[in-house]
């Protein structure tokens, strides 16, 4: 029998969509909604892809200014 904890449950696409936002024509997901989405705070999401930052392609990230 597996038992599941709210950190490991799905998060409804219905919830994801709502917190995609454009900007300038592409879909953007704002660091502090994706955190949010992990269960983790911003700063946390942020330093782990700062230390996996091969891990993601060039265009995965950009900030707004």
């Amino acid at each position: 029998m597996s038992r599941t904890s709210s950190k490991s449950a799905l998060v409804p696409i219905e919830v994801i969509i709502s917190k995609i936002i454009f900007v300038r024509g592409e879909k953007v997901l704002l660091d502090r909604d994706l955190a949010e989405l992990y269960g983790v705070e911003t700063k946390v999401l942020k330093q782990a892809v700062r230390r996996n930052i091969k891990r993601f392609p060039n265009d995965f990230m950009l900030e707004l200014t």
